[in-house]
């Protein structure tokens, strides 16, 4: 059985809109060259994605094609083919907003030192998000439970800490991206996305007590989905 994915057509253009278009989105919008936060913001979304990828695949051959695949399988949870595509599409948001604000007005929003601290927050919500990929070999695109996989709770790295760190991980890079980018109104894109995940952590986490097995037990020793201590 082959389990790696296959180049197709569709599988390459869906490349090319996450590790090209969508991270030089500012640059190519504004044609502002020597922006650097731009560039710092394409280099680590475009690495960030390459390098979870290769992490993830080596660690589970077939969770690419799982990925790939996540909107075909008839048990995927009717919420979140709404709220799946959402995500992923406010994710691209975020940047097209802060590019039509430069165009508006390229004077820089915030100061070097508060742009070096989003910057290291948008290299530690990708590392996050990195590492639950990599420990969680059932991370899918979208929420279903994957029998097939041999679908199990993961309790091991940052699933020792919160229950959902894949989320926590995807909103530091939301968030740093608008201050890296000097982006005021792409914070509303940021909050809209911030209710989103809100919403689907709390559908998912209800969906998982209900169908997989030893989940309740998980959650009772990991009490908090996102932030510990808070909730």
């Amino acid at each position: 059985m082959n389990r790696t994915l296959p180049l197709t057509p569709r599988v390459v253009v869906q490349l090319l809109i996450v590790v090209v278009l969508l991270p030089g989105l500012p640059l190519l919008i504004t044609q502002r060259w020597g922006w650097w936060e731009a560039w710092a913001y394409a280099a680590v979304s475009a690495l960030g994605f390459i390098i979870s990828r290769v992490l993830a695949v080596k660690r589970s051959p077939d969770i690419l094609i799982e990925r790939s695949r996540a909107f075909e399988h008839a048990n995927t949870e009717p919420w979140d083919r709404i709220l799946a595509p959402l995500i992923g599409i406010g994710g691209g948001v975020i940047p097209l907003i802060a590019a039509l604000e430069a165009l508006a007005d390229p004077a820089p929003t915030y100061g070097l030192p508060v742009k070096l601290a989003a910057l290291a927050a948008l290299l530690g919500g990708y590392a996050l998000g990195t590492w639950a990929l990599v420990e969680n070999t059932f991370f899918s695109g979208t929420v279903r439970i994957q029998s097939e996989r041999g679908h199990r709770v993961v309790s091991t790295g940052p699933y020792g800490w919160v229950r959902h760190p894949g989320y926590v991980g995807a909103w530091l890079a939301f968030a740093a991206a608008a201050v890296l980018l000097d982006g005021v109104w792409a914070w509303l894109a940021v909050a809209v996305l911030t209710m989103a995940l809100v919403v689907r952590t709390n559908l998912e986490d209800q969906t998982l007590q209900r169908k997989l097995v030893g989940y309740a037990e998980y959650s009772a020793r990991v009490r908090f989905r996102l932030v510990p201590g808070v909730w």
